[in-house]
């Protein structure tokens, strides 16, 4: 999984492990974070594998799942996670072309073609397993890639992002659409209001907002473990008649009331 070493992507990490699945962690800078994440698959009997590589980078996306294939063997889940913030929250007006393409890069362009790798890798290895009359162990491999609800709610202070989860939710339907005929489902699960280190500096706002406001009906901030419940349930073959399907972990933001 990509953006494994913190937040939403550490409590997908560990709950896997817990689920019984070995565990790429994939990260960009922080060693020592993955490092922890590391620790704590291995503590629950899983098997870790850290990988540094920017998902927004060709070269490092295909080193990225060639030392997942000859550390593990095979791909039956990929997780498409990471994910940066805008560099300054800036008016649709204001936002720079610099700005706009790091966050497309990371957000949009790299799920996208880390996607199309391991769904190339996905078909194979059905493909030898059908020759050789075997199946395999894991199931019938699947895609997630975690979204947010900015993928429809429009923020005019960090558009770039808002463009980009709109992309991956597409992403998820176009992918899901081609491999189908493979035996390959794909999902996206769509986080609302997640208390992490990328809400932290906005933590007073959302407060108002789910406490005071009644921005959802269920009045708490998400947290990572309910992002993982969702992952989790994919992993274990839970909707195995559901492709291109949205999850939405928003505590009901995505309902329109009265």
């Amino acid at each position: 999984m990509t953006g494994g070493s913190r937040g939403i992507g550490r409590g997908i990490a560990v709950a896997l492990a817990r689920a019984g699945f070995d565990v790429v962690v994939n990260y960009a800078r922080n060693a020592a974070a993955a490092q922890e994440v590391g620790r704590e698959v291995e503590a629950l009997g899983g098997r870790a594998v850290l990988v540094q590589a920017d998902v927004a980078v060709a070269a490092d996306r295909e080193r990225l799942v060639s030392e997942t294939l000859a550390a593990l063997g095979r791909i039956d889940l990929l997780v498409n996670n990471a994910g940066v913030a805008p560099d300054v929250r800036a008016d649709l007006l204001e936002v720079g072309e610099a700005s706009f393409d790091r966050l497309i890069g990371i957000n949009l362009k790299g799920p996208f073609f880390l996607s199309q790798i391991v769904a190339r890798e996905m078909i194979g290895a059905l493909q030898k397993s059908e020759v050789g009359g075997q199946k395999s162990e894991g199931g019938m491999p699947k895609i997630v890639t975690i979204t947010s609800v900015s993928a429809y709610a429009a923020s005019v202070n960090r558009g770039d992002y808002c463009v980009a989860k709109a992309g991956l939710a597409m992403m998820t339907q176009l992918f899901a659409a081609r491999l189908a005929g493979h035996g390959i489902n794909v999902y996206e699960v769509r986080p609302g209001v997640i208390e992490t280190d990328m809400t932290g500096p906005v933590k007073a706002k959302y407060d108002e907002l789910i406490f005071e406001k009644d921005l959802t009906p269920i009045k708490r901030w998400g947290t990572a473990e309910d992002v993982a419940r969702a992952v989790v349930a994919i992993a274990g073959d839970a909707f195995p008649f559901s492709t291109g399907e949205v999850i939405n972990v928003d505590g009901g933001y995505h309902m329109r009331r009265l």
